[in-house]
C-alpha cells in the first residue's frame, strides 16, 4: 500500500499509549507544530543517537512552538525504560499494533544479510499547526538530521 504524504496534505489521525500512563493524538498538537519521528527500536546506537539529539535541541523546538514525538513499535514499558535512562522529555508513543505506522506509511519490508523482516524505516515529519505536512525526511540518516529538522521548523 502506498501512502501519500505530500506536503501541504493533512497528517494521518493519531492516538496512541505514550509513555508514563499517556495518549498522544495528532489533535491534541493542533495550534503548534509537531515533529513526527519514527524510529526502529528504543535503547539501539542509531535511536538512541537520535532521541538525544531532539532532546538536546528540544528547547529550540519549544521556542519555536513546536512540539516532538518519538514512535516505535515498542510498548510503553519499553519507552519509560529509555525515556528514565537518558531523560528524555518529549513523548514516546506506542504502535504495537502497527496500523499508525502503516497509515505514515513507515512499516515497511526491510533487509539485512539478505533476510527480509518487516520494520520500521526511519522517517521523520514535519506538521504544521493546521495538521498539514510540512516536510517529510525518508530513510533518515541520524548525523546532522536534528539540525536539519530544526532549520524547517524555524523557515516556517
Amino acid at each position: 500500500m502506498t501512502v501519500n504524504l505530500s506536503v501541504g496534505l493533512p497528517a494521518p489521525a493519531f492516538s496512541l499509549a505514550a509513555d508514563g500512563g499517556k495518549t498522544v493524538s495528532l489533535s491534541d498538537y493542533l495550534g503548534k507544530k509537531l515533529v513526527l519521528y519514527f524510529y526502529p527500536k528504543d535503547d539501539t546506537s542509531g535511536c538512541t543517537a537520535e532521541a538525544v539529539d531532539f532532546n538536546s535541541k528540544l528547547e529550540a523546538f519549544t521556542a519555536l512552538g513546536t512540539a516532538i514525538i518519538g514512535v516505535s513499535a515498542d510498548n510503553v514499558a519499553s519507552h519509560d525504560k529509555f525515556k528514565k535512562k537518558y531523560g528524555l522529555n518529549f513523548p514516546l508513543a506506542s504502535d504495537e499494533t502497527k496500523s499508525m505506522l502503516e497509515a505514515y506509511g513507515v512499516w515497511v519490508e526491510k533487509s539485512m544479510y539478505g533476510k527480509k523482516y518487516m520494520g520500521i524505516e526511519r522517517t521523520t515529519i514535519l506538521i504544521d499547526e493546521a495538521g498539514k505536512i510540512i516536510k517529510t525526511w525518508n530513510k533518515v540518516k541520524v548525523p546532522g538530521h536534528v539540525d536539519e529538522v530544526l532549520s524547517i521548523a524555524e523557515s516556517q
